[in-house]
């Protein structure tokens, strides 16, 4: 029986000795040093949904962007992430006794194009960016605060993490021509 056990635990430990590769180098090719974050575009209308999109990237980018330098102006800088707000919407989720929307979803889909200027290549493309949220109102007039805008910058923060990670981590880019 111990021995059975025994070479159980030995062959469940090999095999899984690969499975784990620490990231030793960005996802960036090794020339670029700053990155341009311009204004997003906004199709979608919504006030100041796409400036808060685009700070949210350019925070995470010197958060968490191992050295390199952020700018808004793509004149000079080595990549440039290139940003559109497609699309904003809300919708109720959950009514209330009186039949009233309490709980909100909000949608938010974008467009996201990160592109070296040094090689002139696109790095990544991803033109279906879909991030969902919620917010609630309250029943009570008194403590009401409006939380749309809040779920607006949840909404930003996750997707500049999610698209600052594929940066950082990697995506597949082939230094290569």
């Amino acid at each position: 029986m111990r021995a059975f056990v025994l070479l159980g635990l030995f062959v469940f430990a090999s095999g899984f000795r690969g499975c784990y590769k620490p990231v030793t180098k960005s996802g960036l090719p090794e020339h670029v040093r700053t990155v341009a974050v311009p204004a997003f575009q906004n199709q979608a209308l919504r006030y100041k949904v796409e400036s808060r999109f685009t700070e949210a990237v350019m925070n995470e980018i010197i958060r968490r962007g191992k050295g390199l330098s952020v700018r808004s102006d793509p004149k000079g800088a080595d990549a440039v992430v290139d940003g559109t707000i497609k699309n904003f919407a809300f919708y109720g989720v959950l009514l209330d006794s009186r039949g009233r929307a309490r709980i909100f979803e909000v949608t938010i889909t974008a467009a996201v194009t990160v592109r070296d200027q040094v090689t002139n290549r696109v790095l990544y493309d991803n033109q279906d960016y879909v991030f969902r949220g919620e917010f609630e109102f309250t029943d009570d007039p008194r403590t009401f605060f409006n939380e749309e805008d809040p779920a607006v910058q949840r909404l930003a923060r996750s997707f500049a993490e999610s698209l600052v990670s594929t940066l950082i981590n990697g995506f597949g880019v082939n230094d290569e021509p």
